[in-house]
């Protein structure tokens, strides 16, 4: 017999078809699971993850995670995680989750002549401010020490043109406190871009880091993620192109790549973030994966399979709740690929450099008018579909 669809069973199928979440961890090594679900889940350390549930840490004041590409970040000094894009109908703000309190705080942003819609971004550890390059604009956001929100709101600083033109859609890493420009237009495969966060200048030439067999990571868009340390600051960090073919750790000390193997979901729209020792995938499907990986242990590493993370299948299977409202192939925030060129310069302007911490990935958000456009779409059409079963 068929089931007649309810308003609330309607609702809920349309907030989960918005749904948005994002992978991250606490200052423990915790791997932090938001939105899935419609719930927030915390998956214990890398040892309890192939078995077992996750434990549900949906608390008061969460963002609803129903912006386009949400982000989210460790602020490792503080063991505080910033969400940006989790909230459709307030795409500025910036949502703290104190992770050893476990609760949410609204951190209100200025965003001046910073575009929320189109920007990716990184959170350096060191000074735990964002660094964001948005329509070939750089801009920083200073986090100070927060692990609870201000009551004043912060704002977005432009600190000068980056050397790329509009079109170029970001691919951004951060390792020893340099932002890694990849699929920089006119630089060779297995080359990077340096931004110098510390004096807030593009380095003139670019950086090579070559695989042992002398071959190079591809010149092609996909995303990237730090591998944390103990307590320094990170020195490697991996990148996926959006293919899947295969993941490339760049080590920033030694000027070197190593090849290990790709996701077995190859999707484009996958989100990613790093640990120590492993390297986290989540897809469109809401299906979470990871790799473990041993710093400086090549041969290991070689042979590493990726896995699921079971204990958040258990309680969030995929596909209850998905990332389908990423807004491109390719899972980037920029409104379209260009292999267009342009003249490298530096950026003028200067950056804060107190003390703090964190990671990164690449953000951004629809409009709250699209985004609500698009709610009341599908509200609508479910409507209709209740009108047709009752």
């Amino acid at each position: 017999m068929f089931r007649k669809l309810t308003l609330v069973s309607l609702l809920h199928l349309a907030t989960s078809a918005l749904s948005s979440p994002c992978v991250t961890f606490d200052a423990s090594f915790n791997l932090l699971a938001f939105g899935l679900n419609g719930k927030d889940w915390n998956a214990g350390t890398q040892d309890s993850w192939t078995s077992g549930s996750a434990a549900d840490i949906t608390a008061t004041g969460r963002p609803p995670f129903d912006g386009a590409n949400t982000t989210c970040y460790l602020a490792q000094f503080f063991n505080a995680v910033y969400v940006m894009n989790g909230d459709a109908s307030n795409p500025s703000a910036v949502y703290i989750y104190d992770a050893g309190a476990k609760s949410w705080s609204t951190q209100s942003v200025t965003t001046g002549t910073f575009d929320p819609s189109s920007f990716n971004a990184i959170l350096d550890h060191d000074t735990n401010v964002f660094y964001a390059l948005s329509k070939g604009e750089v801009f920083f956001l200073d986090l100070g020490s927060l692990k609870v929100a201000n009551t004043t709101a912060l704002s977005w600083v432009d600190v000068g043109k980056s050397p790329y033109p509009a079109t170029y859609e970001p691919v951004m890493a951060l390792a020893q406190n340099h932002i890694h420009f990849l699929d920089v237009p006119g630089t060779p495969a297995g080359d990077a871009d340096i931004f110098v966060i510390h004096f807030s200048f593009f380095q003139p030439d670019p950086q090579s880091y070559p695989l042992p067999d002398g071959s190079a990571f591809p010149a092609t868009h996909g995303q990237a993620s730090s591998f944390f340390q103990e307590s320094a600051v990170q020195q490697e960090f991996a990148f996926i192109p959006d293919d899947g073919s295969n993941t490339y750790v760049i080590n920033v000390e030694t000027n070197t790549t190593q090849s290990l193997a790709g996701p077995s979901t190859k999707d484009a729209k996958a989100t990613y973030a790093a640990s120590i020792t492993a390297l986290v995938q989540l897809d469109s499907t809401g299906a979470v994966s990871f790799l473990p990986y041993a710093q400086g242990d090549a041969s290991t590493n070689a042979q590493a399979k990726w896995t699921s993370v079971a204990n958040v299948a258990a309680v969030a299977p995929p596909g209850s709740s998905s990332s389908s409202s990423n807004s491109s192939a390719s899972g980037s925030n920029s409104p379209s690929k260009s292999s267009a060129s342009g003249v490298k310069t530096g950026a003028s302007g200067s950056s804060p450099t107190q003390s703090a911490g964190a990671s990164q990935q690449s953000g951004g958000a629809l409009s709250t008018s699209s985004g609500l456009t698009g709610f009341a779409m599908i509200v609508a059409g479910m409507l209709s579909v209740l009108g047709m079963t009752l």
